[in-house]
């Protein structure tokens, strides 16, 4: 950064978004004050989510069979999706509406194609950032097992390998139902009648809540780190030529010459103070985590349930299991019958593999937007660059779009084309 004073940016949210963001733009010489309303780091959607880093399982929710799998999956107590209508809700029935214009195939294609090239940056991004930051990978449980999808039906095992077949020659292999349990033993114990599944290797699993605690304390040995502000921004106060000179906090104003607003779902009603409206609505998952000993089989290969949309990571000497797209508001309570559901999801697919008598449950709410792409980047607010909007996959692109956007407040071009990634109201 060139001249005397480095600029100042105030990054709001420390989530692994928000902390990601920080020390991209620590990096690039930015001097930065990190704000976050919870007494401690990575308290939202970063603290007990599915451990995933899937780079290359990126395929948004919103595909032209989704509307049709949807019908189905309200029918079924123990299926993946919950709807709970807010005829008050204007928020809900917008995304609503926006999400269902995105189930088109072609829409799905090009947006995977995004995120695919979002999710190589990103990779190389976290690599760069764990030897930059000075990481221990066995304090963050970081693993690179690969990730295994497991498909219950044959005809939509047969439509993906078909597609995988049309593809250049990559990483993915497709897998019968005898090579899945060969690869992971821990299929044995599994009642679940498998098709087969697609095997990714080098895709990796971590505790994200551990990443945001050990990222948090290498920033405040960062040079440029002026420091985290624990408390609740109200709102900002308006500058001069189209510009936002500080945000207002209970504790008093906290100037900057920018501010990255990464702060998940309270992102919305922060931006829609200054007028912005961001299409982000809350879809509620669930986790449990569940001690493993010796006598249990836990998977060591990451993998996905696709019908029941259920994810499992070893973690460590724990057992992550992590599923539901619940659309019922900024509803964090445990609903009972969803934890059940969840038990009987890990039940049936790998009984064996932890001790669920002792598993500690926990929800929170994914910020997603209804074409599944995060929003990156400038404002019509000249100093206000958002990252928000990753949905379940903040871990995965955290460490991309951290850069992207700390390029970008740098006055560089971004590492990756930004179409769509930003909203409608941004220059292209």
């Amino acid at each position: 950064m060139s001249g005397r004073q480095k600029k100042h940016c105030v990054v709001i949210g420390a989530g692994v978004v928000g902390l990601t963001s920080a020390w991209a733009l620590a990096e690039r010489g930015f001097a930065v004050t990190l704000v976050e309303r919870e007494a401690q780091v990575g308290q939202g959607a970063s603290f007990a989510n599915g451990g995933q880093l899937s780079y290359r399982y990126v395929s948004p929710l919103a595909d032209a069979g989704v509307p049709m799998k949807a019908l189905r999956w309200l029918l079924d107590p123990d299926g993946p999706l919950r709807f709970k209508p807010d005829l008050t809700s204007l928020q809900q029935w917008r995304w609503m509406a926006q999400f269902l214009r995105a189930c088109r195939a072609p829409v799905n294609q090009q947006m995977t194609t995004r995120l695919l090239a979002l999710g190589a940056y990103s990779q190389a991004a976290f690599a760069q950032l764990h030897a930059d930051a000075n990481l221990s990978a066995p304090a963050l449980q970081l693993r690179s097992p690969g990730k295994l999808v497991l498909y219950r039906h044959a005809a939509e095992f047969k439509r993906v390998r078909q597609r995988l077949q049309a593809q250049p020659a990559g990483a993915e292999q497709a897998l019968d139902a005898a090579a899945c349990l060969q690869l992971e033993p821990a299929l044995a114990a599994s009642s679940v009648q498998l098709a087969g599944g697609i095997f990714t290797p080098g895709e990796a699993v971590a505790d994200c809540h551990a990443f945001c605690t050990h990222l948090a304390a290498s920033l405040q040995r960062h040079p440029n780190f002026r420091g985290l502000v624990q408390g609740e921004v109200q709102g900002f106060t308006p500058g001069a030529g189209g510009r936002v000179a500080a945000v207002r906090m209970t504790q008093g104003e906290l100037a900057a010459d920018d501010f990255v607003l990464a702060a998940g779902l309270q992102s919305r009603s922060l931006a829609q103070s200054l007028g912005l409206r961001l299409p982000l609505y809350p879809l509620k998952g669930y986790s449990l985590t569940a001690p493993i000993a010796a006598e249990h089989l836990a998977p060591e290969i990451s993998v996905t349930d696709f019908e029941k949309k259920v994810v499992y990571a070893r973690i460590g000497a724990q057992m992550r299991v992590a599923a539901m797209v619940d659309m019922v508001g900024d509803d964090t309570s445990l609903d009972p019958r969803r934890l059940a559901s969840l038990r009987g999801h890990v039940q049936a697919m790998f009984p064996r593999s932890a001790d669920y008598t002792q598993a500690s449950a926990w929800a929170g709410l994914r910020p997603a937007t209804p074409s599944g792409a995060p929003i990156l980047g400038e404002t019509p607010l000249r100093n206000l660059w958002l990252n928000v909007g990753h949905g379940a996959l903040g871990f995965t692109f955290s460490f991309g779009t951290a850069n992207i956007v700390a390029d970008l407040v740098a006055g560089r071009a971004s590492p990756v084309p930004l179409d769509g990634f930003q909203l409608a109201w941004a220059s292209p």
